[in-house]
């Protein structure tokens, strides 16, 4: 518990300042609301505005205190990270003057860090990275950390030759194996992979712009070769298909069912069919506070099943191409 007096309303990420309604809510609520973050060089709030104003409304002369240690940047970041995780959201204005501010004072980290950070998409934050760089704001690094707190090249020849190496001397390693080894993304794995396979060289792709980053990596999985025509072809066979007609023959095939491993995959595909067909009923559940939380586990498990799909993507057209040799 520290005195309010002692206290000083730090910098806000939102642009709009304090919401007066807000803190009448806060007043009125009758429990004990959740400790304030507060910078412990300065004794500025970093997040918690609010309940301290509602507070000192309430007349109180202590707050329950979370001590912060860092610098001024790491402090902001902490209060946009906070502020996206509950209470009061902020505007989308805000949550893009704060991935800006952020890219500013962080310029190592990956989009998809900042994009998780400041409550927007990965897309919305490369096109504000892009901004900067071609303004001169702000310098085009050759590395960046992604939100496994690892950093990793923009240009990824190298890690892209290794994973080449790798898959040669062990053919049977699954792909995040050699990302790890590689230091590059599963994604970017598959299409060496992939060149591989095709008798290409491993190849490089652009710099990060957004959602390209498959694994919130530094390098990047380069841009997708032409297909052939029949591959094309069925694919948008499948995408167009009923989910439910393509389940049920899924569900029929033996080589599925009689694995434990494929039944189990079986009631993912379900659940996400089913899920499919509910999701304006499933937003509307979802209460404000909770938002920001399920948009980003929602785009965790979309990452998630599109590397699923690439890899098996991978593995069907390597498949292929050996059965048409044979």
């Amino acid at each position: 518990m520290v005195p309010v007096s002692l206290l000083w309303l730090g910098e806000s990420p939102r642009t709009t300042g304090m919401d007066d309604e807000h803190v009448a809510r806060l007043a009125e609520t009758d429990g004990p609301l959740p400790p304030i973050l507060v910078e412990r060089a300065t004794m500025r709030v970093i997040d918690g505005t609010h309940r301290l104003v509602a507070a000192m409304a309430k007349g109180q002369r202590a707050i329950e205190v979370e001590f912060f240690d860092g610098s001024s940047a790491d402090a902001f970041l902490t209060a946009v990270e906070a502020n996206i995780a509950h209470g009061l959201p902020l505007s989308l204005a805000d949550r893009r003057a704060a991935a800006e501010r952020i890219m500013g004072s962080h310029p190592h980290l990956s989009d998809r860090a900042i994009a998780r950070s400041a409550g927007l998409g990965a897309k919305a934050v490369a096109g504000i990275r892009r901004r900067l760089v071609e303004t001169a704001e702000q310098p085009q690094l050759q590395a960046r950390m992604g939100r496994d707190g690892k950093m990793r090249p923009l240009n990824g020849l190298e890690g892209r030759r290794r994973a080449a190496e790798l898959l040669v001397a062990r053919p049977d390693a699954s792909l995040r194996e050699v990302a790890r080894l590689a230091g590059i993304s599963p994604a970017t794995v598959s299409d060496v992979r992939r060149r591989l396979a095709a008798g290409e060289l491993p190849g490089v792709g652009p710099a990060p712009t957004g959602d390209e980053v498959p694994d919130d990596v530094g390098s990047e999985a380069a841009p997708a070769q032409p297909r052939s025509s029949s591959h094309a072809t069925r694919r948008m066979r499948l995408v167009q298909s009923d989910p439910s007609v393509v389940l049920e023959k899924l569900v029929r095939d033996p080589s599925l069912r009689h694995k434990e491993e494929g039944r189990q995959l079986l009631r993912l595909l379900q659940q996400n069919a089913l899920a499919s067909r509910e999701w304006s009923e499933l937003t509307a559940v979802v209460p404000a506070h909770c938002g920001a939380l399920v948009v980003d586990l929602a785009r965790q498990c979309a990452e998630t099943w599109l590397e699923f799909a690439q890899e098996l993507d991978a593995r069907v057209r390597t498949t292929d191409r050996v059965v048409g040799a044979g």
